[in-house]
């Protein structure tokens, strides 16, 4: 089964402690589709300009990715400048150059409207709507947001909560959209909104997900060195849909081994700047951490 996935593609500017990048592959769209194209064969649906590498594309393409709907418009492509200082779970914007990006009017290529599963990254909550008017009779649907649009345009946001069936974001966000300070109250709450499930993620504290009275948790896996955690979320959005959209029933035990396979897909992206790390990563590699997390989790 495809994965659909419509998002923003960049080319990022990155400092940490532990270095820095210039001009990386990276963007919403692509940290997914990486993660995802692990699990499941996934469509791309972005914006870039006409001085994105060509190395790019095929590096997308060597992964499986299907760059259809990868559009080359006039202009430059999307960039954004970033540093983290000491705490690693906060980036601070430095730049952001929309550019192309700005006019961004998704459409997808008439192969792409069967899509049966469906992740709408982190963009304009109107073009997400807009998207899912295009695809036919999706089995599961999927989508991000931020900060941002919470404050600018919280309706559009509840409208289109109103039509997808999982909800991801991280601790912040969760509790500035249901205005509650306490984790769990504002789940609930969330779950009110309209998607049947809630994915809470918390950087190093793990993640957790919430479906009717159900709670589960995963720990972020144990690592030695963070390099990066650019794009960590949109890795675990990955590895997570790109599990769920190979089962054929989507209940209790699948939605606790997603949130696994979304820690575990986090965990490689932020070993390396940019795609150093996730763009090496085999199924061998994954297999191997989520025996680490069986053992960690065991009692």
């Amino acid at each position: 089964m495809s994965l659909l996935v419509v998002g923003s593609v960049a080319l990022d500017s990155v400092r940490t402690p532990r270095g820095e990048i210039r001009e990386g592959l990276g963007g919403s769209a692509t940290y997914f589709s990486v993660s995802a194209g692990l699990f499941t064969k996934v469509r791309m649906v972005a914006v870039v300009g006409r001085d994105f590498p060509r190395k790019h594309v095929r590096f997308l393409q060597s992964r499986g990715i299907d760059v259809q709907g990868l559009e080359r418009a006039s202009g430059k492509t999307f960039r954004w400048e970033g540093e983290y200082g000491k705490d690693l779970n906060e980036a601070k914007s430095l730049k952001t150059e929309l550019n192309v990006f700005q006019d961004f009017r998704p459409e997808l290529p008439e192969g792409y409207r069967g899509s049966r599963h469906v992740f709408l990254a982190n963009i304009d909550p109107d073009l997400q709507e807009r998207v899912l008017q295009q695809v036919e009779d999706p089995r599961l649907v999927a989508c991000d947001t931020m900060n941002y649009w919470i404050a600018s345009k919280p309706e559009s946001l509840r409208r289109i909560l109103r039509k997808v069936n999982v909800f991801l974001l991280n601790e912040g966000e969760a509790k500035q959209l249901a205005q509650e300070d306490n984790l769990l109250k504002a789940a609930r709450s969330l779950l009110g909104f309209g998607p049947s499930i809630v994915v809470i993620k918390r950087g190093e504290y793990g993640a957790l997900l919430f479906q009717g009275n159900m709670v589960c948790w995963a720990p972020a896996y144990p690592l030695e060195s963070i390099q990066d955690p650019t794009g960590a979320g949109d890795s675990f959005a990955g590895g997570f849909m790109g599990y769920l959209s190979r089962r054929k029933a989507i209940g209790e035990r699948e939605l606790r081994r997603a949130l696994v396979y979304g820690s575990i897909m986090a965990s490689f992206c932020v070993e390396g700047f940019g795609l150093m790390r996730l763009g090496r990563v085999r199924r061998g590699d994954i297999a191997g951490r989520y025996q680490v997390f069986r053992n960690l989790t065991r009692f």
